[in-house]
């Protein structure tokens, strides 16, 4: 089937970091370049750059989200906290466009079945288009969400790690670094939960 807000890893290389986020482009190289090698990595999919503008526009979200950081004053923590709760409430209480959350839902389980699962358990993961720059990292500063299962907590936890996007940190560094909120995206992946032994944990 063809997508057009998500794509799978294996159809990711490292030039997509502009359309799924520096973590994303990886996972996709590693499984294009590792995969044939035999190296066994979890298999996802991620959504795009594209989905995530189509979803602040269509929902009216652009527009709040520019109006409640219009003027912020970053050391004023208390304010930029409430400003920072507001947009991420919004993101979450917002409906991802229709033929958008098809998309996830069908990618879901197509993932699943590809996996050989019903409702597989899931890693929902931040991936954000301006990770591990020369000049500045992002890396770490949005959500990553474990052991999610089914279509509707798929969907949940994609909004909220969406909404992660605009952690008061998160903020902080944008406006610090002079990087401009709506030319970020966030990218979200949607990867195969994998056990790990007790033997290799923390290796």
């Amino acid at each position: 089937m063809t997508y057009k807000y998500i794509r799978f890893f294996k159809d990711i290389s490292i030039s997509d970091i502009p359309h799924v986020g520096g973590k994303n482009a990886s996972l996709g190289e590693m499984v294009q370049h590792l995969g044939p090698k035999g190296v066994n990595l979890p298999n996802g999919f991620a959504t795009t750059s594209e989905a995530y503008f189509y979803f602040l526009k269509t929902s009216g979200l652009a527009a709040k989200i520019k109006d409640l950081l219009d003027g912020l004053d970053i050391r004023n923590v208390k304010e930029l906290a409430r400003r920072g709760a507001l947009i991420r409430a919004l993101i979450v209480s917002s409906d991802l466009p229709k033929d958008f959350e098809e998309e996830i839902k069908l990618g879901y389980k197509e993932l699943s079945s590809i996996c050989g699962r019903d409702d597989l358990v899931v890693a929902v993961r931040s991936s954000a288009t301006a990770e591990d720059l020369p000049n500045a990292s992002f890396a770490g500063q949005q959500e990553t969400y474990l052991n999610i299962s089914g279509v509707d907590e798929v969907l949940r936890a994609t909004k909220t790690c969406i909404a992660s996007l605009y952690t008061d940190r998160a903020i902080v560094y944008r406006i610090e670094n002079k990087f401009a909120d709506m030319k970020i995206a966030l990218s979200v992946g949607i990867q195969q939960m994998v056990a790990v032994r007790s033997s290799a944990a923390g290796v």
